[in-house]
């Protein structure tokens, strides 16, 4: 509406402003040796206007013809690119569909045209993957890792090719020359993490989880927890060499994660080979509050060498309490009270969780008291009671079960928590394979069997193995 009133007061302006020429009797008079011309103000000012016209008319007319060349070839130019581009479109669609001669032809004819576009030289690095032309590959790809602006997508192409290779020590250059252009790089860092893991730099890969928690490739939570599974296993990589930096460290884990049981027992072990047996029962204490485990427990018992099983039993039952609170805690105060040879006290122990599917180590404790007290045949019932019992507790880690905590995954390499509960990747009803000569107290204290799964590993996981990294 502005507009139109503005184009308005100008056509009322310029009316007025003929009118006032139209009314003006003065006259314009053009005078030379041949001829006079004489016109009013109102012709001399349209003639004016129209010269002019005429004049820029013609200055944009010999400016167009003067241009034409460049134009024609400005024109043939914009064609080229127009039907390069749609040559890197169909391209890109046909490596999708895994269409390796129309992605290389494609590649081709784009790269005649688009020379120093990034998409053509990432067509044809995807052509030369899919016809398996490894060479062609790394060419495509150190030809990326050459420009600035495709430098990254270059070196995780020359990763990806170095780890499939096997040559591991490549592979991590291109990692860490990615993750020093780009700290928050998920894939370097994570190749990186691997291969300290592998190799059991524990130090190492601890700064690494330090670098992923500052550049917000993870939660802070989660790297402090992280950073304690790190420190414990520096602790119990050097516990038997270093006994004081092992406490130190396993002390700094549960400063993180009081939950980590293993980290409890290496500084427990390393105040009770130092004479301090009240710290060491301090620490077992607070971290069996926070998750109980029956080894926190054993390990209390056992602080003193010169006690009886029964001063061992009066430990323990002050360590786990009330034995009906959790499974750890009956276990664990029925085991020092069979070996303080307390029978009604184990069974006692024992007694609330037997009522429904009791685990196959609660059955063959059971097993053991009633040999212990002559009734055999009670005894064969809870052995038989064991073998279809569920799963007794094991490390658990990313669903696979192990004998020993794990502070990786092993399936991904990752840094993840190991958690001691009944492994569920196992049918449930098939808990232990007992041999027929197996005494009662041998199944009380036999481990479960684990399945394992051989070299499994996600879709960007390195993949690195320690034999492999050592060779």
């Amino acid at each position: 509406m502005i507009k139109l009133m503005w184009r308005f007061m100008l056509l009322v302006a310029a009316a007025l402003a003929f009118t006032w020429l139209a009314d003006r009797p003065e006259k314009i008079v053009i005078s030379s040796p041949l001829r006079e011309i004489q016109m009013s103000l109102l012709v001399g000012v349209v003639s004016l206007c129209l010269a002019l016209a005429m004049a820029y008319f013609v200055w944009r007319l010999l400016t167009r013809i003067w241009r034409s060349p460049s134009a024609v070839r400005e024109s043939l130019r914009f064609r080229r690119h127009r039907k390069a581009y749609e040559s890197l479109s169909r391209g890109i669609i046909a490596a999708g569909a895994g269409d390796a001669q129309a992605a290389a032809r494609h590649a081709t004819v784009a790269g005649d045209t688009l020379k120093n576009e990034p998409l053509v030289a990432l067509l044809s690095a995807q052509a030369a993957q899919l016809k398996g032309d490894r060479e062609g590959v790394k060419r495509a790809f150190e030809g990326m890792a050459q420009s600035e602006e495709t430098e990254l997508l270059g070196l995780r192409g020359l990763f990806a090719d170095a780890k499939q290779a096997g040559d591991w020590v490549a592979a991590r250059n291109f990692a860490e020359r990615a993750l020093a252009k780009n700290p928050r790089l998920p894939w370097a860092s994570m190749a990186i993490l691997q291969v300290q893991t592998a190799a059991k730099d524990w130090s190492a890969a601890a700064a690494t989880i330090a670098k992923q928690g500052k550049a917000g490739l993870i939660a802070r939570d989660e790297a402090a927890k992280k950073q304690a599974i790190l420190l414990t296993a520096q602790a119990l990589a050097i516990e038997d060499k270093d006994r004081d930096r092992a406490q130190a460290f396993a002390h700094d884990a549960l400063s993180h994660d009081a939950n980590l049981v293993p980290a409890a027992l290496v500084a427990a072990r390393s105040h009770i080979a130092g004479g301090n047996v009240r710290k060491a029962l301090k620490v077992l204490k607070t971290t069996y509050a926070a998750s109980p485990h029956f080894e926190l427990a054993e390990l209390a018992g056992l602080a003193k060498t010169s006690d009886t099983p029964e001063d061992r039993f009066e430990r323990v039952r002050d360590l786990v309490g009330p034995p009906e609170a959790n499974t750890e805690s009956g276990f664990a105060l029925a085991r020092a009270a069979i070996a303080a040879k307390r029978w009604d006290v184990a069974r006692a122990a024992l007694e609330s969780f037997m009522a429904h599917q009791p685990q196959a180590r609660m059955c063959g404790l059971m097993a053991q008291i009633e040999d212990a007290q002559g009734d055999h045949a009670r005894s064969r019932e809870w052995l038989a009671k064991a073998l279809n019992a569920p799963r007794d507790p094991i490390w658990v880690a990313d669903g696979v079960a192990s004998a020993l905590w794990s502070p990786v995954s092993p399936i991904t390499g990752e840094v993840v928590a190991c958690l001691w509960k009944p492994p569920f990747d196992q049918p449930s009803g098939t808990a232990l394979q007992f041999d027929g000569a197996m005494t009662a107290p041998q199944i009380a204290t036999e481990k479960p069997k684990v399945l394992t799964l051989e070299k499994l590993r996600a879709p960007d996981d390195p993949g690195i193995d320690e034999q492999e990294l050592k060779s």
